[in-house]
């Protein structure tokens, strides 16, 4: 289990999943090997904690960012490199020997293809080991970040022996003698190099795809502080899977770690939370985010209560699950974790009373946290008026609606204050459904109508 965000925060933001619609992570889905899928989703299920390592990998990532390289081989290029490099060899020298002479025996005898096919394999290999030999040699070393790694590369593709092999011209008429030598080279004698090149090269496949996502969507890199500093500072913040979304900003520290949010629906306060969320997951994982600049200290973890589900099995409520769901995370806050929490319109599942007196008395008791951040938001504006009197650490933004000739229209940009701005039956007015029900209603009571009931009666 994801110890930065339990399963109810990845669904509600929508995170791991490259094969789920819509979904963070496939986003970032434009690896071209399988083990880069696979590791970039390693590193959506497993958020950093330490700053050092956050601002490492995204030292990384900007790295890759402003310099565009490609990934230096096609994707069947590489299968077919990967797939011949873990087939398994010797290092044996009869051993190889035999094993291809049987195979070009076969070939001969029985029309077996198994010879052609190696040979063809470590034909592509080759070349694939020299494309990259020669991408490797071309990067620029700043001493950043990536100077390690690309030390490793150098250290792999330079070796002595494998570099004869690339320096030689290697055709599909290769002799029997080159093929046995190549062979026992790369699947024997160099095994264990090709396999740290070959978890090397999932690493690059990572960071060009992310860095060329994080240039197309103009993302930009958050620097990481430690957690005493206790700080979040994002501008330009938006939802990363809406196109030409509007930015927001947000920033929490110490003396104002809960934002207090209103604003009618439709006017966008979910997203923003969601925004916010996945921003910090995203930080939290070295990754480029959906804004145009993020300062944040490193916290424990991330809870949200967006889209809380009832439990029939259980018998639990909405309102059971809510309770449930605040408890979990008063737990961690006692137990001295540090947290973004992100609540959206808390208590919906019960009535308005019950909710005011819940919402209040929970608000006020997290902010006594100041350790942690809040977002919290609801339509129940007089709980933030009376927050606003008891405590000093609040902020209050709200999403503003205005209306243009009867039909509410929306900015999406948050401003400073507390709003009471409820357009629910304006929408449903605009839409008809009023009319609708009362011509249903009037066609059943229609002379017309009750006759042929009488009728049929």
């Amino acid at each position: 289990m994801n110890t930065f965000a339990d399963k109810q925060t990845l669904d509600d933001l929508n995170i791991p999943g490259r094969h789920k619609n819509n979904s963070v992570a496939r986003i970032f889905d434009e690896t071209i090997t399988p083990g880069g899928a696979k590791l970039l989703d390693e590193m959506f299920r497993n958020p950093l904690t330490n700053e050092a390592q956050i601002n490492e990998r995204s030292g990384i990532f900007e790295y890759f960012t402003a310099r565009s390289y490609s990934f230096p081989v096609q994707e069947e290029e590489f299968s077919m490199m990967e797939e011949y490099l873990h087939s398994g060899g010797s290092r044996n020298i009869l051993a190889v020997s035999k094993n291809l002479l049987v195979k070009k025996v076969l070939q001969a005898a029985a029309k077996d293809d198994s010879f052609d096919s190696l040979k063809k394999a470590l034909t592509v290999t080759v070349s694939a080991l020299r494309k990259f030999q020669g991408f490797i040699w071309g990067m620029d070393d700043d001493g950043g970040p990536f100077s390690q790694t690309l030390s490793a590369f150098k250290a792999i593709l330079g070796n002595s022996l494998l570099l004869a092999i690339e320096e030689d011209n290697i055709s599909p008429e290769i002799s029997l003698a080159k093929l046995i030598t190549y062979d026992r080279l790369l699947r024997g004698v160099l095994s264990a190099q090709m396999a740290e090149l070959i978890s090397l090269i999932y690493r690059l496949d990572v960071y060009i795809a992310v860095a060329a996502v994080a240039a197309r969507n103009g993302f930009c890199y958050p620097e990481a502080l430690p957690s005493e500093s206790n700080r979040l500072h994002i501008s330009g913040l938006r939802h990363p899977g809406i196109r030409n979304a509007v930015g927001n900003k947000l920033a929490s520290d110490t003396g104002s770690n809960v934002v207090f949010l209103t604003g009618a629906n439709m006017a966008g306060k979910s997203t923003l939370m969601k925004a916010a969320g996945i921003a910090f997951y995203l930080a939290h994982m070295g990754f480029p985010v959906a804004a145009d600049e993020m300062v944040f200290s490193v916290k424990d973890g991330l809870y949200s209560s967006i889209n809380v589900p009832d439990n029939i099995g259980l018998g639990y409520s909405h309102f059971y699950a809510e309770i449930l769901r605040v408890k979990k995370v008063a737990e961690d806050v006692a137990a001295g974790r540090t947290l973004l929490v992100i609540f959206d319109e808390l208590f919906k599942g019960t009535n308005v009373k019950d909710a005011y007196d819940a919402t209040l008395a929970i608000s006020e008791a997290f902010a006594e946290n100041r350790n942690s951040f809040f977002i919290i938001s609801t339509h129940i504006t007089e709980v933030g008026e009376e927050l606003r009197s008891r405590c000093a650490n609040f902020q209050f933004a709200y999403l503003p609606t205005v209306m243009e000739a009867s039909k509410p229209t929306y900015s999406y940009r948050l401003k400073e204050g507390i709003t009471a701005d409820r357009h629910g039956m304006t929408i449903i007015e605009n839409e008809g459904i009023l009319d609708l029900i009362n011509e249903i209603q009037r066609s059943d009571a229609s002379p017309e109508k009750l006759t042929n009931t009488n009728k049929i009666k």
